[in-house]
């Protein structure tokens, strides 16, 4: 099996063409279905998507590169009329660089905000939603365990610079005291609460929660000390707020320029800050031109990470050699896959030999009393472990270099493994 990864973020691609591939969670457990369905059989599927980044892992064991060919056809397809513009931003790696990536992924390395959070819960749902095997099960929990020890062992996630935490820090630039400020959550996702949070600890209140769904929006409300509304009070909302949080899974702008210009003149000058989290956007970027609107979408936030980035430096070298070692251990499980099949194969020879001969003297051991009978038993299966142990891990170590498959064939040659099918 090899492993491979196709995808698109932040690093080469702006918010423009990233959120138009970005799926929610219905949208990825589906593509990683047709993708995995559509493979050769035994093929593995998982997408990561969040707002930094939508990645396509696979593990199949054809070697010609076809199932990368259709990952890469869906990225393109799903970016529509911008497939031309995202083609050249696409990245693909393979098995060891593959596997690393994700660590750092889930470590928060590779994050807008260095160590933030979200991430791992982002990896951790899109594992849920995959179509694993043996492959991807074991290298998306491999890649958890490398996030939580990264979290853990260094303090790369302790100072406040999660995108939530950049987005308050945003809205304090701009206003100075945030105490007093009025704040309308569009959307009641965790994103939205945890921003609200940050905000409310900076001093603003939340006055409003608009949600598609009553039910989440209700909820979030009661824990921040809001009241709830529908989508369509949004207009009308942005006459009293100052600072307006967008953070839905809505295919379409949620908030216009001409709500947001109608709310301005009765405003009396008072600016108002949009704050939008969202990939795709909810901000109509034309709110950019209006003036007293300020409008910073997920890319902007930028600025406002860089400021935390220094105290994080050291941090982030200790995580790196985390990530390393995790790296290392995966891969060397993987390169272990191409002599398991000749250790199966000699482990079921010996086993084979020993009940061949302990059924030649049946008839003997009939004669001894159940207990003796059970300690041959055991003694036989004891020294054929005992023999078999150490060329088992020989075989392994051996695997974890260039090696591993020039072992495994002197074993199935000295041992006349599989001559018994050939011959069949």
């Amino acid at each position: 099996m090899r492993l491979a990864l196709v995808g698109v973020s932040h690093r080469q691609a702006p918010v423009e063409l990233r959120e138009r591939v970005a799926v929610d969670a219905d949208g990825a457990a589906a593509l990683a279905r047709s993708l995995a369905d559509g493979g050769p059989e035994g093929c593995e599927a998982v997408v990561l998507s969040t707002c930094n980044r939508t990645e396509l892992y696979l593990a199949t064991d054809d070697p010609s590169g076809q199932l990368d060919e259709r990952a890469g056809a869906s990225l393109l397809a799903l970016a529509g009329d911008d497939g031309i513009a995202l083609a050249p931003v696409l990245y693909r790696l393979g098995d060891d660089s593959a596997a690393r990536h994700l660590f750092r992924v889930a470590a928060g390395l590779d994050s807008l905000v260095p160590g933030e959070g979200e991430i791992l819960g982002q990896v951790r749902d899109a594992f849920e939603l995959g179509s694993t095997g043996p492959l991807l099960d074991r290298l998306f929990r491999q890649a958890l365990h490398a996030g939580r020890r990264a979290r853990v062992e260094t303090a790369i996630g302790e100072s406040p610079a999660s995108v939530p935490a950049a987005a308050a820090a945003l809205a304090q630039q701009v206003f100075g005291d945030l105490a007093g400020r009025h704040v309308l959550l569009v959307g009641a996702g965790k994103m939205s609460e945890l921003t609200a949070r940050n905000l409310r600890s900076r001093g603003a209140a939340i006055a409003a929660v608009a949600n598609r769904t009553a039910a989440n929006g209700e909820e979030l409300a009661a824990r921040v000390e809001a009241v709830a509304v529908g989508l369509d009070a949004i207009p009308g909302l942005l006459a009293t707020a100052d600072v307006v949080v967008t953070s839905t899974s809505a295919s379409g702008f949620v908030v216009d320029p001409e709500s947001a210009a109608a709310a301005l003149r009765g405003r009396r000058g008072r600016p108002i800050l949009f704050v939008d989290l969202a990939v795709p956007r909810d901000v109509h970027p034309a709110l950019a031109t209006i003036d007293g609107c300020f409008v910073y979408d997920i890319d902007d936030l930028e600025a406002v990470v860089q400021a935390s980035l220094a105290g994080r430096r050291v941090e982030a070298v200790r995580a790196e050699q985390i990530v390393a070692a995790e790296a290392e251990r995966f891969r060397e499980w993987q390169a272990s896959l191409a002599v398991v099949p000749a250790i199966a194969s000699l482990r079921a020879r010996a086993e084979e030999i020993r009940s061949g001969e302990l059924a030649k003297a049946e008839g003997r051991l009939e004669k001894l009393p159940e207990s003796e009978r059970k300690l041959v038993e055991s003694v036989t299966s004891q020294i054929v472990a005992k023999l078999l142990h150490l060329p088992t891990v020989r075989m392994k170590e051996a695997a974890a270099g260039a090696d591993g498959v020039i072992y495994a064939d002197v074993v199935r040659h000295l041992f006349g493994l599989g001559e018994e099918e050939e011959q069949l």
